[in-house]
């Protein structure tokens, strides 16, 4: 099982972070193919808190060869910010490589970003306003600023000043703002190039020499399945494709290569930004469900919207992304709840969806369809294996089971490293059968 993906099965803020440190203990490399720094991954290790944005979890293990692929955009301040942030905390940011073909973020895909969604006004998506979605579109329209530029400030300086002709254009005319300065910005992106500089490489060629070599490789998502470009929520969702088959476009491999897809999920569903959600709970449950799950964003502090776990949601994330087993994250947040519910279907002038609906009216205007079960009060972050937890939390699992018919292979009981039940024991044999790092409690 050389090949493994995590990927979001919600609209991202599943835990995906903290299943990549769990994985990462066991594999040789892990690899993020897309995004930018718009997503956030929290990691606790020895009660050291770790907010990720660029950089793989895998980055907190020594040995472990962490990769920035092609597929993600990068904002070369924020990432030096968390290079240098990491290793303050002691942490050797030496194992990391950057794929010389990702795209750079410019201070004018953030200027346009902010402006764009100030001119929508309630019809705004909620972006993250970190320049995502406009550096996405130069990707496409082949005006973008790529990594490997950094090593040529003579094509840099070309590709800039083109650039800035036309943003500036919009800038000013459109939006009646002050244009950018060119001597600025070059001056900026030459003093990042001497810091990142040392980090650049054909990633592609990297991973596929690993997974030939019969490496274990973890790539690393972000976002969530229902954000997708494609097959989210459109149009609220990112602007990269956040499923498992951008893997192969975002990472620079095959298809044939990937091996096993782990879907993550919580224990409920949350979402950022605006566009449907017709499980959220405005009132008390919602707010228990924030507070007690710290559900604000790791990379804007937004608060995030909160509601049950979505059935329907989830078996179409199983079924886009070929998800081989599913690790359901903070299942402790239910805890203290009398009733808790699983919504099975949506309702539509008198019509049952059992997936989602061909149009977005529907979705927004539906009536969720749910089954409630009986909660439970105990603490259940020291819990280690699955026949420990309460009679009702282990009825819920194999509900959510029954209903999506894939297998709940890890368990998030907690907030640390060890609150992790590992209950596929197959999967605990092909990852952490040959113990490879004693830092990791299983």
């Amino acid at each position: 099982m050389p090949a493994i993906v995590i990927i979001g099965s919600q609209w991202g803020d599943e835990g995906k972070g903290r299943i990549t440190d769990l994985l990462s203990s066991q594999v040789d490399m892990v690899v993020r193919f897309q995004g930018g720094d718009n997503a956030g991954h929290t990691v606790v290790s020895n009660g050291k808190e770790f907010k990720l944005h660029l950089i793989p979890s895998g980055i907190l293990y020594p040995d472990v060869t962490c990769i920035i692929g092609n597929g993600v955009v990068i904002n070369p301040e924020v990432l030096i910010g968390e290079l240098d942030d990491l290793e303050k905390k002691g942490v050797d940011t030496s194992n990391l490589q950057i794929s010389c073909n990702a795209h750079l973020v410019m201070p004018y895909h953030i200027v346009l970003d902010k402006a764009g969604e100030h001119r929508l006004g309630k019809s705004k998506i909620g972006t993250t306003h970190k320049g995502i979605g406009p550096v996405y579109e130069d990707k496409a329209s082949r005006s973008g600023i790529r990594v490997q530029d950094l090593l040529d400030f003579k094509i840099f300086r070309i590709k800039l000043e083109e650039s800035l002709k036309f943003k500036n254009a919009i800038v000013e005319k459109v939006y009646n703002m002050k244009p950018l300065d060119l001597e600025e910005i070059f001056t900026r992106y030459r003093t990042y190039a001497g810091r990142i500089g040392k980090y650049i490489s054909d990633t592609s060629f990297l991973i596929n020499k690993a997974l030939d070599e019969n490496k274990k490789v973890l790539f690393e998502g972000a976002q969530g399945t229902l954000l997708d470009i494609d097959h989210g929520t459109y149009p609220f969702v990112t602007s990269s494709s956040t499923i498992a088959g951008g893997v192969c476009i975002g990472a620079g491999i095959g298809p044939g290569r990937i091996d096993e897809v782990i879907g993550i999920t919580k224990a409920y569903i949350t979402r950022v930004g605006s566009g449907p959600f017709p499980t959220e709970e405005t009132g008390n449950i919602g707010d228990y469900l924030r507070e007690k799950g710290i559900e604000y964003g790791t990379t804007t502090g937004r608060p995030r919207r909160c509601g049950w776990m979505d059935i329907v949601v989830l078996k179409y994330s199983v079924m886009i992304n070929s998800i081989d087993s599913i690790a359901i994250t903070k299942l402790d947040v239910l805890s203290g709840l009398n009733k808790i519910k699983i919504c099975t279907g949506y309702k539509y002038q008198g019509k049952i969806y059992n997936s989602l609906p061909p149009h977005q009216t529907i979705m927004h205007k539906c009536e969720p369809v749910c089954e409630e079960f009986k909660g439970w009060n105990e603490d259940i972050s020291e819990v280690s294996s699955f026949g420990d937890l309460p009679e009702n939390a282990q009825y819920y699992i194999e509900k959510i089971e029954e209903m999506i018919k894939v297998p709940v292979s890890l368990i998030s009981v907690g907030a640390e490293r060890s609150h992790i039940i590992v209950r596929d024991e197959s999967l605990r044999q092909r990852l952490f059968g040959q113990n490879r790092r004693s830092t990791l409690i299983v």
